[in-house]
């Protein structure tokens, strides 16, 4: 952070960039590095159980290595997004159903419920509970799919 006029300027750091790697590359190394699914093309999409995004493996993050910040590692490429391979599921009928409904409930909710109310030291406060049985909803569906993707993960990776 520097000070210049008076004026406070924040500056990012990025710790690490995202490695760029041919199609065959970044294939082999998502199969090596996802010990949790298998992964046989890079157009194959996964549920992220952090963010609610499905993501396609070409869009997976590959960062780290020889030139990078030490070890390679996947993330999810959605914006403030820190999950890794654990947190990423397949995404079956089932998920897919119950991710459209929660997200239209949520849709219903958000039309009825009245504006948050942010109170002293910041902390945002909703007048209803429909907000607070959406996120407890979403939580419940999200330890399912982690329960439901260490099933899973025992299959070995590879064609």
């Amino acid at each position: 952070m520097r000070i210049i006029d008076r004026k406070i300027l924040s500056q990012s750091v990025t710790l690490s960039t995202a490695a760029t790697l041919a199609d065959d590359e970044k294939l082999e190394v998502l199969c090596r590095l996802d010990q949790f699914r298998q992964w046989h093309a890079l157009d194959e999409k996964r549920y992220c159980l952090v963010c609610g995004k499905l993501v396609s493996g070409r869009q997976i993050q590959v960062t780290g290595g020889t030139r990078g910040n030490g070890p390679l590692r996947l993330s999810c490429p959605t914006e403030r997004c820190n999950s890794i391979p654990m947190d990423w599921v397949l995404p079956t009928n089932e998920i897919l159903a119950q991710v459209e409904k929660l997200a239209e409930e949520e849709h219903k909710a958000s039309a009825l419920k009245p504006a948050a109310v942010t109170i002293g030291y910041g902390k945002t406060v909703y007048t209803d509970k429909s907000h607070e049985h959406f996120v407890s909803r979403l939580r419940r569906l999200a330890f399912h799919l982690k329960r439901h993707s260490k099933a899973v993960a025992s299959r070995p990776c590879g064609p």
